[in-house]
């Protein structure tokens, strides 16, 4: 009975060590994303509220680096390279810090976005882009701190920051066209070689449309061989369309494509191909 209890105290012991309170987040964690024309944009960060509290010249001091929000670093992540202020930022994350004033704030994307807070001092080696940006008084007070994608166009957005009676501004602009024309151009030049070959390949492997994979693998040869300086094909497309043909039960046909890819493997001095080639010869021609 003894020990028994003993296992029972230990358990509640146990229970009481792991157990955690939960409560609310005084700043709780937000994240939003939003597409702006082609491109992805996320924004991570924690919202403070006001809490009766004044804000800007105050809780926030005016002409300090703030980490704008609370907890973690605030962080937005650009899907594309995008132009803030004729500044170009690379696609990838970075931490958005402010040096608010009553009138403008400076607006900092800076390159080491791990961590909470802000620097004592910022790295100007760190420093991507900076942006003044106007104060907007507000009519009303915004009680928690938050971050906006605000003025959506095909070609750019802004950043939107609220709190108290203030909004301020930031915009960004993504390569919507540059994207889409590209898009277009591909889409309409129609599928490439390797598109064609990498089809011809899984028909053949999947035991599909052997003709269709016959038409698809001529034509990326064709289309490989007229890009080719020397006007030669590519000797593991000549060899795949050796196996297609054995497989469509002509061995003429299989043993002069093996032949031929035989002969530009030798050229392209690929001994893997070379070999492959002689076995499936070897086989055919008995």
């Amino acid at each position: 009975m003894k020990k028994l209890i003993l296992s029972v105290l230990a358990l509640v012991m146990a229970a009481s060590i792991n157990a955690q309170v939960t409560t609310p987040a005084p700043s709780p964690f937000s994240k939003v994303e939003q597409v702006v024309g082609l491109t992805d944009v996320s924004l991570e960060y924690s919202r403070p509220a006001m809490r009766g509290r004044t804000i800007f010249g105050d809780l926030v001091p005016f002409g300090k680096v703030w980490r704008t929000g609370a907890n973690a670093r605030t962080k937005v992540t650009f899907g594309d390279d995008v132009t803030v202020n004729e500044t170009t930022l690379k696609a990838g994350t970075y931490a958005i810090f402010t040096i608010p004033q009553a009138n403008q704030w400076e607006v900092v994307f800076y390159t080491e976005h791990a961590g909470g807070g802000a620097p004592q001092s910022l790295d100007e080696e760190k420093v991507a882009a900076r942006v003044m940006a106007d104060v907007v008084p507000m009519p009303m007070d915004i009680q928690s701190f938050t971050i906006t994608f605000d003025d959506l166009t095909a070609d750019s957005a802004v950043i939107g920051f609220l709190w108290e009676k203030s909004y301020v501004g930031v915009k960004f602009e993504v390569p919507t066209d540059k994207k889409a024309t590209a898009s277009i151009e591909r889409t309409m030049a129609g599928p490439s070689a390797n598109d064609m070959y990498s089809s011809a390949v899984y028909y053949l492997e999947s035991g599909k449309d052997l003709n269709k994979a016959k038409e698809w693998m001529d034509k990326a040869i064709a289309l490989r061989k007229a890009a080719d300086k020397d006007g030669n094909e590519p000797f593991w497309m000549v060899r795949q369309k050796s196996l297609l043909h054995a497989k469509m039960g002509d061995k003429k046909g299989a043993i002069k494509a093996a032949k031929r890819s035989l002969e530009l493997a030798e050229k392209a001095g690929n001994a893997d191909y070379v070999a492959m080639n002689k076995k499936s010869l070897a086989e055919w021609m008995q």
